[in-house]
């Protein structure tokens, strides 16, 4: 089963502060990387170095020839990706000594695809197959459209949320992957047990992924609802933790495993990229979190 990533590439300058800022507040970081990002291109890094069969469809600007790389060498298939004339995406990302962030994106070139060339990438796909997608490009609800058309299976991360998201045709996807914020946004409950099962009331035909922090992960699905606690961990930085949890899920649940395992490697894995600075470069690989599971 193949998974083709509809999904944002972006260039992150990350600034490790002391404490998050405040309004109105002017401070001097502590240092600055500047490093692939982009939600989309974490969850195809994710999905590769999980094992999974991915494959990258976006535009990119000139000066994104590295985020292409990055995800060659993680083992995602780029041929879908294509190089336009306009500036890349890019995000402003502020972490703090706790391994908290907060994050300002600018699309640029992620909000310029076209329902030709989504459909163009989709021609060479057929039923069964995954599309997966983020919140950071633009067309999201015509590409579940046009994938569910196909018979293809939809996952979607619905981050970062906005007004349009609860226009989607949600209740058409196979897998919502949402933290508490997003669910609670989206649910109107603000308790993650309830906030799963509204959504899953709502969704009926849809598998409710919520991610809770430090609390663990649950499922509420097809085959009945599941929790899983967190990893302890001493977090370093946690801007790529729910995109590697994404990955490696839908990288499990593929391979026939279910909620609970899929949950658990997730879960692993998301605790072993928080230890690390940076957002793809702290996605660890299949092997390594099977080893870690093994302990």
């Amino acid at each position: 089963m193949r998974v083709v990533n509809f999904g944002s590439l972006n260039i992150d300058y990350t600034y490790r502060v002391e404490n998050l800022l405040r309004p109105g507040e002017t401070k001097a970081a502590k240092s600055l990387a500047i490093n692939c990002g982009g939600k989309g291109l974490n969850q195809s890094v994710a999905l590769a170095r999980a094992g999974a069969c991915v494959y990258h469809a976006s535009f990119v600007g000139p000066e994104g020839t590295f985020l292409v790389e990055t995800l060659r060498e993680s083992g995602a298939d780029v041929q879908f990706i294509q190089t336009v004339p306009q500036s890349c995406g890019h995000a402003i990302i502020q972490v703090s000594d706790t391994g908290e962030n907060c994050i300002l994106i600018h699309p640029g070139t992620n909000g310029l695809l076209t329902m030709p060339y989504v459909k163009q990438v989709l021609s060479h796909f057929s039923s069964g197959d995954v599309v997966l997608l983020q919140n950071e490009t633009n067309l999201v609800g015509q590409i579940m459209e046009a994938a569910v058309q196909r018979g293809m299976l939809v996952a979607f991360n619905a981050a970062p949320m906005d007004e349009k998201t609860s226009s989607y045709p949600l209740d058409k996807l196979k897998w919502l992957f949402v933290n508490e914020t997003e669910g609670a946004a989206l649910s109107g409950q603000t308790d993650y047990d309830t906030i799963a099962a509204a959504l899953r009331n709502r969704f009926s035909h849809t598998n409710i992924v919520l991610t809770l922090g430090e609390e663990g992960c649950l499922y509420a699905g097809e085959e009945g609802y599941f929790r899983v606690p967190a990893f302890p961990v001493q977090a370093v930085d946690t801007t790529a933790a729910g995109d590697t949890f994404t990955g490696f899920f839908l990288r499990a649940v593929l391979d026939g495993q279910g909620p609970q395992e899929a949950l658990t490697l997730a879960a692993r894995a998301s605790a072993i990229a928080v230890t690390r600075p940076g957002a793809a470069n702290s996605i660890p690989r299949w092997e390594e979190v099977h080893s870690q599971m093994a302990v």
